[in-house]
This record gives structure tokens, C-alpha cells and sequence, in this order.
């Protein structure tokens, strides 16, 4: 009885194990024990499945997102360079403005009327010549269209005579030619006359040449 028992749950056991098939199996159970391992091998066939076939899927996914990008609109580099202000090129020397002649100052225009500030006396004279009129016209309109400008009219004498008679002689000058001016123009106020006599000579000469550049009034400027 006892190996009979002990027999019994040996092949049992063994059932349990899957090694033998006992009579107790349904059909049902031997299906489902048939059909486990293909249940199995299928997975571990979509487990095994070659990254290509997997990967279809991906690339189909990322198809649109490569067309959206594609179809992106794309930024326009010339138009933004177009839009950019232009930078103007500093005037060339051309094209700088002229400065108007008017501005400058006449007196210092060599070619000017102005540029003689001298006037010459015969001996022993003191009254103005002819010849130095112009001088006397331009000064005196210059003065009058300028009157915040003042001169100092100095007159002067050649060496010969006495040193009382020459400085008074060369006063009459300096008088006599600020009276010129005034008459052209100027205001008595803009001219102070004084007198160098024979102590202020231009030219250091004892002949007619120097003496007639001495004997002079001349016409200087504050």
C-alpha cells in the first residue's frame, strides 16, 4: 500500500514537472502547453525584429517634420542688407563750402587799395597829392564801414632843416591827411594824428632818393 501511494505521488510530481503526461491532463491544457512556446517564439521574434523594420516607422514619423522644415520660409539676408542705413562719406575738400571773399579782411589783401598805407610829400610841403588820393578815398571808406576801427597817422620829415621845424612839418602832415580822411568818410574820432619830425627816418640815405621816402605821413592801424 505503501509503494502504491508513495508511486502515486511520484508520477504526479513528475506531471507537474511536465516530464510525463498522466491521464489527469485535459486536452485543453495540452493545447494550451502546445501553443505556449509559439506564443513565446513570436515574442522574442518582434524582440529579435532587425532595426531596419523597426526603424520604419520612425523615419515615417519624421518625414513631416522634414517637410515642415523644408518648407519653412526662408530669411532673406539681402533684403535686411538693403534696409540697413547707408553711411555717408565725409565731404571731400571739393565739396567744402568756399569761403566768400567779402568775409576777408581787405586790409590784409596785398592786391588791395588798402595794402599802401603810405602818403609823400614834395619838400616842404604838407598838403596831400594827387597821386595819393586813392590811398586817402579807400582808407577813408574802409574806416567809415568799419567803426569800431581806429589808426594813428604819424608824419614825418626829411633831415633837412631844423629838428622844431621838421616836427612841426611833419604835425601839418599827419593833420592835413586825417582831414583827407574824414572828408572820405571816416569819423575824427576813429584818427589820432601826431608827429615824428626827422627822428623816424624809413630810408637812412643823404640824397633825394631817401629824402622823398621820408618825407611822408603814415597810415598804422590799432
Amino acid at each position: 500500500m505503501k509503494k502504491l501511494l508513495i508511486s502515486f505521488l511520484l508520477v504526479n510530481l513528475l506531471a507537474a514537472c511536465g516530464v510525463i503526461h498522466t491521464p489527469f491532463d485535459s486536452p485543453a491544457s495540452k493545447k494550451d502547453a502546445a501553443t505556449t512556446p509559439a506564443a513565446d517564439g513570436a515574442k522574442v521574434d518582434a524582440a529579435t525584429t532587425p532595426p531596419e523594420v523597426n526603424a520604419a516607422p520612425i523615419e515615417q514619423l519624421a518625414t513631416p517634420e522634414t517637410v515642415a522644415v523644408s518648407n519653412a520660409p526662408k530669411a532673406e539676408t539681402t533684403t535686411t542688407a538693403e534696409a540697413a542705413p547707408k553711411v555717408e562719406a565725409a565731404p571731400s575738400a571739393e565739396s567744402a563750402p568756399k569761403v566768400d571773399a567779402t568775409q576777408v579782411d581787405p586790409l590784409s589783401d596785398p592786391a588791395s587799395a588798402l595794402s599802401k598805407r603810405s602818403v609823400h610829400f614834395p619838400f616842404d610841403v604838407d598838403t596831400i597829392q594827387e597821386t595819393d588820393r586813392a590811398t586817402i578815398t579807400a582808407h577813408g571808406a574802409y574806416l567809415a564801414s568799419h567803426p569800431e576801427r581806429k589808426i594813428r597817422v604819424e608824419g614825418n620829415a626829411d633831415e633837412r632843416g631844423s629838428s622844431e621845424y621838421n616836427l612841426a612839418l611833419g604835425q601839418r602832415r599827419a593833420n592835413n591827411t586825417k582831414k583827407s580822411l574824414v572828408l572820405s568818410g571816416a569819423k575824427a574820432s576813429q584818427i589820432e594824428a601826431i608827429s615824428y619830425g626827422e627822428e623816424k627816418p624809413l630810408a637812412s640815405g643823404h640824397d633825394e632818393a631817401s629824402w622823398a621816402q621820408n618825407r611822408r605821413a603814415d597810415i598804422v592801424y590799432k
